[in-house]
């Protein structure tokens, strides 16, 4: 019986299924005791019935599986229901058994142990063995029966506790995911009309000053007109310079739009961030004025950054003038740099991969901003400066600055005690290059060598015709194409090309890229010039361009291209 009650103990630590658990209990007692069947059933004490799903039967003992009726075996059904054991050495001479002694015989069962299993105070099962032929139970036989019943009972209770916990666990992870399905559901539908919000108010602020400055070209453009019709010249220069001077506005909007979705083209250079502050203080004192005190203060043994200088120049420039707006009675600007290496944690905080960046972080002890402020101080075109004394451009624009350089720009200001603006840059592993110098004037641009020619392609009629101008007063020969396909046709025969200019957006299936990439199969030396309305990094290989091939972003003046293109063939 010892070695039976050890089996016992492995199957309760290893069999997961209750019915399991009992059928071996089952086995293990008829085995041990050596009768014809052990087996539990689950009772209906109002119907006066057992529900036997399986048994353990020696050779020969036919299962009992199914629902039986106590009545039809004896009376001894009202002991169990007492929760008395019943312990039937010989169903023949037992008072409670004698009546139905034939049927109990007739299913192996002329001596009988039926131990009733009870929860909160209810009988529920049934623990029963069976043998053949008349017997004594020995006490110790009843205390083993016993011992195995307990321990049974304990070890499927918890088994079916575990799966009933392990199925409500399901399901509330079924409930979870289908509630958070309805959150995400929820939050999609939020961000599009938050999306459609800000699409509106993009839209709308873009149009306001767009018209503004169309109509100063057009307008400018149409005096000139009218003002030729009537022989008056001396007015010209007035209007062509108000045209020229709301395109510049203009392009400065597009660009401005174009750093705010990242997608201002860049030219990253290893940038010492020290450096460049310094380069910057006087002009920033003398752009904020003398009742603002400017303060830089530089970290130690500053790493280098991997930046557009010229970009981050006017990032500096534009903290320190909306620092200067924030306190018109005088204070002061602060400009500091560091080394920061952001763990993970502080990293998540401020959206960002964890790693090595340099701050450049401008403070000022001005009005401070509101939680709601610093939650639109990115958006295009919000402002809370005075109608005409600010686009709503400038932190949008430094925002996309850095998001585009691998960084981040973080706002960390109250109400009446001050804002700080800190830009983030990845740290750069390399050297960082020197300070750029002023450029001399530029020379007189040399003429053409004889026979040179440069393929035009741009689907814009008017930016053709001037390219075509300039190169003409050059002295080049002009290929005009109006898109990918016909450009290819003239690279892929015998004809000269010195020079591709090609816009990078064309129209007929084929971009400016994959002309470029074409044309170098049978021309691999072939000089290229890119001119794109914003940065395509899809096209232009995220800013990595092949030895040879140059951007040149629109809008651009005609001295910029006239330069662009003696610097590429001289």
């Amino acid at each position: 019986m010892r070695n039976a009650l050890v089996e016992l103990s492995n199957v309760v630590r290893d069999v997961q299924d209750p019915a399991d658990i009992s059928f071996a209990a089952s086995r293990i007692l008829g085995e041990a005791l050596e009768v014809s069947r052990a087996g539990y059933g689950v009772i209906d004490p109002a119907l006066e019935t057992i529900t036997i799903e399986r048994d353990w039967n020696a050779e020969g003992i036919s299962s009992l599986a199914g629902v039986l009726q106590f009545r039809d075996y004896g009376s001894y059904i009202e002991d169990l229901k007492r929760g008395k054991d019943v312990i039937i050495a010989d169903a023949d001479l037992d008072p409670r058994s004698v009546e139905g002694a034939d049927a109990l015989k007739a299913i192996s069962a002329q001596a009988v142990v039926n131990m009733p299993l009870t929860e909160q105070g209810g009988l529920v099962a049934l623990l029963y063995l069976n043998h053949a032929t008349a017997r004594d139970w020995l006490d110790d036989e009843i205390a083993f029966v016993r011992e195995v019943a307990e321990r049974t009972r304990v070890a499927t209770e918890r088994r079916r506790a575990e799966i009933e916990l392990r199925e409500l666990a399901a399901s509330l992870e079924q409930q979870v995911e289908e509630r958070t399905r309805d959150l995400i559901a929820a939050e999609e539908a939020l961000r599009q009309s938050q999306k459609m919000e800000a699409v509106g108010q993009l839209t709308g602020g873009l149009a306001h000053d767009f018209n503004n400055l169309l109509t100063g070209i057009t307008g400018g453009l149409e005096m000139i007109q009218i003002r030729r019709a009537q022989g008056r010249h001396e007015d010209v220069d007035r209007y062509v310079h108000a045209a020229q001077g709301a395109a510049r506005r203009a392009a400065a909007l597009t660009h401005r739009l174009l750093a705010f979705s990242r997608r201002q083209t860049l030219a990253p250079k290893p940038t010492c961030v020290v450096d460049l502050v310094n380069g910057m203080v006087d002009l920033v004192m003398r752009t904020v004025g003398p009742a603002i005190e400017v303060e830089a203060v530089n970290g130690v043994g500053l790493w280098p950054v991997l930046v557009d200088p010229s970009q981050l120049e006017n990032a500096l420039l534009n903290l320190c003038i909306n620092a200067r707006d924030a306190m018109p009675d005088g204070g002061k600007i602060t400009i500091e740099t560091g080394n920061r290496w952001l763990d993970r944690r502080t990293a998540v905080e401020r959206d960002m991969e964890p790693g090595q960046y340099v701050s450049l972080c401008v403070s000022d002890t001005g009005t401070g901003m509101s939680k709601e402020t610093i939650s639109k101080a990115f958006d295009p075109f919000f402002t809370t400066k005075p109608i005409g004394m600010g686009t709503g451009l400038g932190l949008s624009m430094i925002y996309g600055f850095t998001r585009q350089s691998g960084g981040q720009t973080r706002i960390y200001s109250e109400l009446g005690r001050g804002s700080t603006i800190c830009l983030y840059l990845p740290r750069h592993l390399g050297e960082a290059g020197t300070p750029a110098t002023p450029e001399a004037e530029p020379a007189l641009a040399p003429q053409a060598r004889e026979g040179e020619t440069v393929l035009v392609i741009d689907d814009e009629p008017t930016v053709r015709m001037l390219v075509v101008e300039i190169l003409e007063g050059l002295g080049y020969g002009a290929l005009e194409a109006i898109d990918g396909a016909a450009g290819l046709k003239i690279l892929e025969s015998d004809t000269r090309v010195d020079l591709l200019i090609t816009d990078v957006g064309l129209p007929g299936g084929m971009n400016g890229r994959q002309v470029a990439d074409a044309a170098r199969v049978n021309r691999p030396d072939l000089k290229i010039l890119f001119i794109t309305g914003y940065a395509e990094n899809a096209v232009l290989s995220h800013g990595h361009l092949d030895p040879g091939m140059h951007v040149l972003t629109k809008p651009f003046s005609m001295e910029a291209m006239k330069q662009r293109i003696t610097d590429l063939l001289h």
